[in-house]
C-alpha cells in the first residue's frame, strides 16, 4: 500500500490538484485524500498543508517528492521485468559491438547468454565508435561494447571491461613481421587500413590521426575480412585491439604497437543507459565481464 500511496502523492504534486489527481488515478477525491493522510501518518510528518481547496507542499514533502521519483520509476521497472521472467514471456535485447575489435569475448558472451536464456531474442549490430554511441542516444541499442573516447557520463552505466594493448597486423614474412615491436612514429610513411562504416571514414581517420598519432595515408575497409585481404595484398597495416592471437595464424602476424616508448593501449567498456537497466541487460553485462576476466586470467 505504501508504494501506491507514494504514487498518489506524486500525482497530486504533478497535477496541483486533489480532484485532477483522483481522476487520473481512477479513485474518488475522498479516497485519495485518505491515502495521503495515511502516508503522512506512516512517515510521521506532513507532506502537504491544506488550504481550503488548494494545498502547499511542505519542504519535507518537496524533498520526499523529488527523491521518490527515481525510486518509484525503478520499482515499476523492476516489477515489469520480474513479471516477464515469471510469466516466461519472450524478450528482446539489442546489442552492439565495435566492428574493428579483434577479441572473441563478445561472441563468447552472446553464446553463453543465448544458452542460458534461449527464449530471449538477441539482436546484434556491429558499428564504429560513433555509430554505437548514436544507437545508445536514440535507444536502438540496449548495451554496446565500445572503446572509451569520451569522459564517462552519469546518464550511463560505464562498465570497464579491459585495457587491451594495441597491435598492428602485417603479412607473415614481411619486414615488419620480423620486428619485436613497431612505433607509431615509424609508421608515418605507411598506409593505415581502417575498418569503418560508410559515412564514418573522416571521423575515424581524425581520431586515429589526431589522438593515436597515425600520420600516414589511409584507406578504408568496411569489415574485418576486407581489411585482412587489404593487408595480405600489401596495401598497408591494420591497427587492431583484442586478444593477441591472429584470426589468420601463419598468414598474418600481430606486432606490438608503441608510442613514446610505451605500448599503446585502449580501454573497452560496456555502456548502457541508467534508465534502461533491465534484468537481461545486466545479465549480459555480467556474462560479458566474465568472458573478459577469463581472457585476462
Amino acid at each position: 500500500m505504501l508504494f501506491r500511496q507514494i504514487q498518489y502523492f506524486q500525482k497530486i504534486v504533478e497535477c496541483g490538484s486533489f480532484t485532477e489527481a483522483a481522476d487520473q488515478c481512477h479513485i474518488s477525491q475522498s479516497a485519495i485524500s485518505q491515502q495521503i493522510r495515511s502516508l503522512e501518518d506512516s512517515l510521521g510528518f506532513l507532506l502537504l498543508i491544506r488550504k481550503g481547496r488548494s494545498f502547499e507542499v511542505t519542504p519535507a514533502g518537496r524533498y520526499f517528492y523529488e527523491k521518490s521519483l527515481p525510486i518509484i520509476a525503478q520499482t515499476e521497472k523492476l516489477c515489469a521485468e520480474s513479471r516477464k521472467i515469471a510469466l516466461n514471456e519472450n524478450a528482446v535485447i539489442h546489442l552492439g559491438y565495435l566492428k574493428n575489435y579483434g577479441g572473441h569475448e563478445f561472441r563468447q558472451a552472446v553464446m553463453e547468454f543465448t544458452k542460458k536464456y534461449p527464449k530471449v531474442d538477441v539482436q546484434i549490430m556491429a558499428g564504429t565508435h560513433e555509430e554505437l554511441y548514436e544507437t545508445l542516444l536514440n535507444e536502438t541499442s540496449d548495451l554496446v561494447l565500445n572503446d572509451q573516447r569520451r569522459a564517462f557520463s552519469d546518464e550511463y552505466r560505464n562498465l570497464i571491461l579491459t585495457e587491451h594493448k594495441g597491435y598492428i597486423e602485417v603479412p607473415e614474412g614481411s619486414f615488419m613481421a620480423s620486428l619485436d615491436f613497431v612505433s607509431v612514429e615509424e609508421l608515418a610513411d605507411q598506409t593505415c587500413i581502417l575498418v569503418t562504416s560508410r559515412g564514418q571514414e573522416e571521423t575515424d581517420r581524425d581520431f586515429y590521426r589526431d589522438i593515436l598519432g597515425f600520420r600516414g595515408q589511409y584507406i578504408y575497409a568496411y569489415n574485418m575480412e576486407e581489411a585482412h585481404m587489404a593487408v595480405l595484398s600489401g596495401k598497408g597495416f591494420l591497427p587492431v585491439e583484442g586478444s593477441v592471437d591472429s584470426t589468420m595464424p601463419g598468414i598474418l602476424k600481430r606486432i606490438p604497437l608503441y608510442r613514446n616508448g610505451k605500448q599503446v593501449y585502449r580501454r573497452y567498456c560496456a555502456f548502457w543507459k541508467q534508465d534502461n537497466s533491465g534484468f537481461y541487460i545486466e545479465e549480459f553485462a555480467d556474462i560479458l565481464a566474465e568472458q573478459f576476466a577469463k581472457e585476462q586470467d
